[in-house]
């Protein structure tokens, strides 16, 4: 009997850019086959991990699209009615309040605001009994390929599965990707990200609170009002000054670095840590192989944006597989391809490029550079031009 399954995707990785990509595709003809490690009851409930994602209203609509939206338990999508930015001790700072519309509607809320581990549980609801979806779960890829006529991967178990196109979900540090020769610029920024909630008792305005100190970066994301998600980004050679505080004197240092504007502090949640590492596919396809969510860009989390390019990764690649499902064309093709790459490549690099700048602008403790920080936030306030460009991108 033959060990080899065909089908005409195979999604490798389950997180929310592999599953969306498949729930896009729900309403065609396609046999579709998604690989993960992880079992389905891990998928299907995924822990807790500290992260809280904003969410533009462009990913809101794509959520909405596919069901995922109203799956989000009761209670758990926060609104972020504004942010502001501030530059260590420095009397200015950058604020942007809700916008009068987005995406040509009116609206109440600058974007949204959802735990993670709820995003994958939504979005795994929506495709946990899609009729064309195999699973493959609690398997790793051992082995990818990509043909003129076909491509396929070879599970750990021996599994053989073919498809006329394989789609990586699986990463930032993507193996597939490697495999499949696809080449990446990487930036180690040589911080460590360290996440926790925290409780205040005084309201935090559904106000989202930057502050770029020396030597570490505290972002303040509004949940309920008197509920945040603390995140400081620090050198990892100094991450266990971060992590070696109690909850006492961890709290007592939030509310000393915002100026005692969250009242008493209190600590709620065990500690997350991650590492800092920004990563962009130099090309998001190869023959028959294409790359999707943090497999084609992984960005640093300061500007927000990871996510939603993800999300609108899929929807790219979606749009471009049905159109050629509906005209009986090769869902494959390398037209098709190059065309994904181009469209993504032309959101991606910009947004990547810039975030990377401001992060080593900000970052950066010369003089010269403490002095370009304080006149990019004074100007930016002052020219509504800009500050509308910016709001434009948080918004989608």
């Amino acid at each position: 009997m033959s060990n080899t399954s065909s089908f005409d995707v195979i999604v490798i990785g389950a997180g929310p850019a592999g599953l969306s990509l498949a729930r896009s595709l729900a309403d065609t003809s396609l046999k579709i086959a998604i690989v993960d490690p992880a079992p389905a009851d891990v998928l299907k409930n995924p822990p807790a991990d500290g992260r809280e994602i904003a969410l533009t209203h462009q990913s809101k609509e794509l959520l909405e699209s596919m069901g995922a939206w109203d799956a989000v338990p009761e209670g758990e999508i926060f609104k972020l009615r504004s942010a502001k930015v501030v530059d260590g001790t420095s009397p200015f700072e950058l604020h942007f309040a809700t916008p009068e519309t987005a995406r040509g509607k009116p609206t109440d809320t600058l974007g949204y605001l959802i735990s993670n581990h709820h995003i994958r549980q939504s979005i795994y609801s929506q495709v946990e009994h899609q009729p064309n979806i195999t699973w493959f779960t609690e398997q790793k890829v051992q082995s990818v390929y990509g043909k003129s006529e076909d491509a396929g991967v070879t599970l750990a178990n021996g599994q053989k599965l073919t498809a006329r196109l394989v789609v990586a979900a699986d990463s930032r540090f993507s193996t597939t990707r490697q495999q499949m020769g696809i080449p990446v610029d990487m930036h180690d920024f040589g911080r460590t990200v360290i996440t926790f909630r925290i409780e205040h008792t005084a309201s935090n305005d559904n106000t989202a609170f930057e502050c770029f100190h020396y030597g570490r970066t505290l972002a303040i994301l509004p949940l309920t009002e008197h509920l945040s998600s603390a995140v400081i980004t620090i050198d990892t050679q100094l991450a266990h000054t971060v992590e070696d505080l109690d909850d006492a004197a961890q709290a007592q240092d939030i509310a000393q670095r915002v100026n005692g504007q969250l009242g008493d502090v209190k600590v709620v949640s065990q500690q997350y840590r991650y590492p800092l590492v920004g990563t962009h596919a130099r090309r998001f396809y190869s023959t028959r192989f294409a790359l999707v969510g943090d497999a084609a860009v992984g960005m640093h989390p300061v500007t927000a944006h990871g996510f939603n390019l993800g999300l609108n990764s899929t929807m790219i690649l979606s749009d471009l597989i049905k159109s050629a499902v509906r005209q009986n064309r090769d869902i494959g093709a390398p037209t098709l391809l190059q065309q994904y790459d181009r469209k993504h490549q032309l959101k991606t690099r910009p947004i990547y490029h810039g975030t990377n700048f401001v992060v080593k602008l900000f970052t950066n403790e010369t003089p010269p550079a403490k002095l370009l920080r304080t006149a990019i936030i004074r100007a930016s306030n002052m020219l509504s031009p800009v500050k509308k460009l910016i709001s434009h991108q948080l918004t989608g």
